[in-house]
């Protein structure tokens, strides 16, 4: 009984002594607050931020250069308010700008207004822009963030900055209603611009998937259903940088879509892949 009173009392020293150091030996790790979400004062803005604005833009939430790189899936922009002039006296410009400002934005809203000699989508012949529309899709911009883009192409390109920053406009009664879940995986492929980078179902000629291998944007997903798990599958869209594709580089897959779309649309392109074999 004395040895059992003495197990018991040291067990209870013990448990106590951990206890203690746990709660007040360890540093506590207090975690940061989440992002504070970024408002956009134009009003405020000098021309220099809202230059800088669209630096961000394009580096980031535009993704203008996960293809605008140096491996060339398209083309480099440096020099693009001189090329712009160039373009808009090319015989094969199709669009309606005036100015270098005006085919800028035209660039970003309706790409294939003119398409570089062979930068053009498969089999096109360079008439149709493998680039979606900015203002849509996964991409969503809004005209006062294209503006901005357009202001950081002209500087630094090296051109004079004719973009005015615009005024904010008054928000839409209707913007905080949530929009209703796409009905299609033929949807949600065509919203979110998935064709740009990728080959779907139903895109095979003579047996081959168009595009498949390394010289396209992203692998093909024509048959991706018989290799891959649907777990695979939706690990690859909402964290793409989990498993990389051989052939392929990392940061190229927008990180978005975990929360763009909604869960069913997710299950719904997730089922839709996995039955394409």
């Amino acid at each position: 009984m004395t040895n059992f009173l003495k197990v018991s009392g040291f067990s209870l020293l013990m448990i106590g002594g951990f206890s203690a150091y746990s709660n007040f030996g360890i540093p506590q790790i207090i975690p940061a607050p989440p992002p504070v979400e970024e408002k956009l004062e134009l009003g405020a803005m000098t021309m220099d931020q809202f230059v800088a604005f669209g630096g961000k833009i394009y580096n980031g939430k535009g993704t203008c250069t996960l293809c605008h790189n140096a491996m060339g899936r398209a083309p480099m922009l440096d020099k693009i308010a001189t090329v712009a002039a160039e373009n808009l006296k090319n015989p094969n410009y199709k669009g309606a700008a005036k100015t270098v400002e005006e085919y800028l934005h035209e660039s970003l809203v309706k790409p294939s207004a003119f398409v570089p000699a062979g930068f053009g989508k498969a089999g096109s012949n360079d008439t149709e822009s493998p680039m979606p529309d900015v203002s849509g899709g996964g991409i969503g911009l809004a005209e006062a963030e294209i503006a901005a883009v357009i202001a950081y192409l002209q500087e630094s390109s090296g051109s004079e900055v004719t973009v005015a920053i615009p005024a904010l406009p008054a928000a839409d009664a209707t913007a905080s209603e949530e929009a209703a879940p796409l009905k299609t995986p033929e949807e949600v492929i065509a919203k979110y611009t998935c064709g740009v980078c990728h080959v779907f179902a139903g895109q095979a000629v003579a047996g081959q998937d168009v595009g498949s291998g390394p010289g396209m944007l992203g692998p093909s997903l024509a048959r991706i259903g018989a290799a891959k798990s649907r777990e695979y599958l939706r690990q690859s869209l909402l964290d793409p940088d989990a498993v990389i594709a051989k052939g392929y580089a990392p940061g190229m897959m927008p990180k978005t879509y975990g929360e763009q779309l909604k869960a069913q649309e997710l299950e719904m392109l997730v089922n839709y892949l996995a039955k394409s074999k």
